[in-house]
């Protein structure tokens, strides 16, 4: 099956997906920086490169994506209907990294934390964030 797009149109739309500061990781932090966390953003040292790291709390945070990182029995996770093989080992690829570098950052002694892109979502937003700042206290 052929891509629906040209080349130069499936470039430029993947051109545009971005890794970091994405929408559900600002809303994190904006909830973590109103409630007086403090952190630091991608931190190259450490496996994965968290998108959040509370120092204080020993605390790193990734917020992941459903589609990148294949979040099984969401509904934002579908493998595109081309390419399908090159798309199922791709996202294999990912999830297995991400499960390195969580064991990684855990052998390390960081708490590692995820959040997931739906459940950054209106019906789910609020409990999310507050389940989250709970957690960081108990780590505190």
């Amino acid at each position: 099956m052929s891509d629906v797009h040209s080349r130069e149109v499936r470039s430029y739309n993947m051109s545009q997906i971005r890794g970091k500061d994405t929408k559900p990781e600002l809303i994190v932090r904006k909830y973590l920086f109103s409630r007086g966390f403090r952190y630091r953003v991608h931190d190259k040292k450490l496996p994965g490169q968290p998108d959040i790291v509370l120092k204080k709390y020993n605390t790193v945070i990734f917020v992941h994506g459903c589609f990148w990182h294949a979040h099984e029995n969401c509904k934002y996770h579908v493998i595109p209907k081309t390419r399908r093989e090159w798309w199922i080992e791709k996202l294999e690829k990912t999830k297995s990294k991400d499960k390195d570098n969580i064991l990684l950052l855990a052998e390390m002694g960081w708490n590692v934390i995820i959040i997931w892109e739906c459940k950054l979502k209106k019906d789910d937003l609020q409990d999310t964030l507050q389940n989250l700042g709970a957690t960081l206290i108990e780590n505190e």
